[in-house]
């Protein structure tokens, strides 16, 4: 029985074809590149990688899926990575966002997830594949040459970790003899792929323990700022509402028990108002054997005196404080707490005192601007308290009680309004 011979596309006249669309391919990939960077949005900034396919991969590609098509070397074959894009995020959490701000902004073909399939004894690269028709935008008005209908850019979404490993993958497997059977290396190359991939869920779990602490440490700063309001501040017509902490789940396995786990539970639980359980806490944190460093023990006096700031123990309070920037010189905002509690205890010369360390560290505060003038109208400083409160809201500064302070300050001076 006769066979007919396979007629393969000529590679000379393929590559004539190929190379002749790449400087069209590269500035539609540049357009498209642009518009992501324009377009995607996140906390951390991902990085961007872009290519035209090289020819011998393109050739070995269309010789699979064109071998018997003579007609190939006449015309450009579509590919739908001819045109790659690479966004390489921090976090884990980071892909799934990326993955619907373009589905939100382009026009997505396909959504391909590779090596979801793999499992824990196999090795593979990861990465989310999404398939998107060129925007209108970035496409030349005046076509050089013809480009084939429903032409797409691929666009691959990894974290950094995968990036890394698909690189060494690609070069230790496609571009060597590797033999897929030798068991010794198949189980090497699994490890590293299973300890990358942990070190990817490890530096997400961080990641969300710091957003936990995080929104824990807002939450109190505002209830402090809060309870300041209502008790110094008379001049204050409306004190700022402080809101009940949301209930939090524990922190990851990987921190339970370790310091950053009981400041995140003493801080929870001094949002909650639970303040003896709090104080409790972060005193065992300030006696643990061995001593935390310098910068932990400043922030956890700071947190405690304002811990014991809200049972109106004020002593303990400024004890705390003055405390934190002993470990902390440069810990300007425990500066402006000291001032703080001297305020409510009536020494409004040390308040200033304080006030002013808080701002020869960091000069831009506007709330120490704002109660260093509170102190001056105390001390029937007019016109420091005036200076003081010109300068905080040039700062930028939000405060209800500004308003007040201003209408009391000028009819003291009796500069009218």
């Amino acid at each position: 029985m006769e066979t007919t011979p396979l007629i393969l596309p000529k590679k000379n006249k393929i590559k004539e074809t190929y190379q002749s669309y790449v400087p069209l391919l590269t500035q539609i990939m540049s357009c498209i590149e642009s518009k992501l960077k324009l377009t995607l949005q996140l906390n951390s900034r991902p990085t961007y990688k872009s290519r035209i396919k090289s020819f011998n991969s393109y050739y070995r590609k269309v010789l699979r899926l064109k071998a018997e098509e003579a007609e190939v070397s006449k015309s450009l074959v579509p590919l739908t990575d001819m045109m790659g894009i690479r966004v390489i995020c921090a976090f884990l959490e980071d892909l799934h966002e990326i993955e619907e701000q373009i589905k939100v902004h382009f026009d997505v073909k396909e959504v391909e997830y590779k090596g979801a399939e793999n499992n824990f004894r196999e090795f593979g690269y990861e990465s989310i594949h999404v398939l998107i028709a060129v925007p209108p935008d970035c496409m030349p008005k005046e076509l050089p040459l013809p480009l084939p209908k429903d032409i797409v850019a691929e666009i691959q979404i990894r974290t950094i970790l995968q990036d890394a490993w698909a690189e060494v993958e690609h070069e230790l497997i496609y571009k060597t003899e590797f033999s897929p059977f030798d068991m010794p290396l198949r189980r090497k190359l699994a490890s590293m792929n299973a300890s990358l991939t942990l070190a990817d869920i490890t530096f997400q779990e961080i990641r969300d323990y710091q957003k936990k602490l995080q929104k824990e440490v807002e939450d109190r700063r505002s209830t402090f700022y809060g309870k300041v309001d209502s008790i110094t501040n008379d001049l204050v017509p409306e004190t700022i509402p402080t809101k009940k902490a949301e209930s939090i789940n524990r922190v990851s396995p990987y921190v339970h028990g370790t310091i950053d786990d009981m400041i995140l539970e003493a801080i929870h639980t001094h949002n909650q108002g639970e303040y003896d359980k709090a104080i409790s806490i972060y005193s065992q944190i300030i006696s643990a054997v061995p001593a935390p460093s310098a910068p932990v023990m400043a922030v956890i006096h700071k947190h405690r005196g304002m811990a014991y700031f809200a049972k109106g123990n004020y002593e303990n309070s400024l004890e705390d404080f003055k405390a934190s920037v002993s470990f902390d010189p440069k810990a300007f905002r425990a500066y402006y707490y000291i001032g703080i509690v001297y305020n409510v205890m009536g020494d409004h010369k040390q308040a200033i005192e304080n006030y002013n360390k808080s701002a020869e560290i960091n000069e831009f505060q506007s709330h120490v601007y704002y109660r260093r003038a509170i102190s001056y109208f105390q001390l029937d400083d007019y016109e420091k308290a005036l200076s003081d409160l010109d300068y905080a809201q040039n700062l930028g500064l939000q405060d209800p009680g500004a308003a007040g302070l201003r209408e009391k300050i000028v009819a003291k001076l009796g500069l009218g309004m």
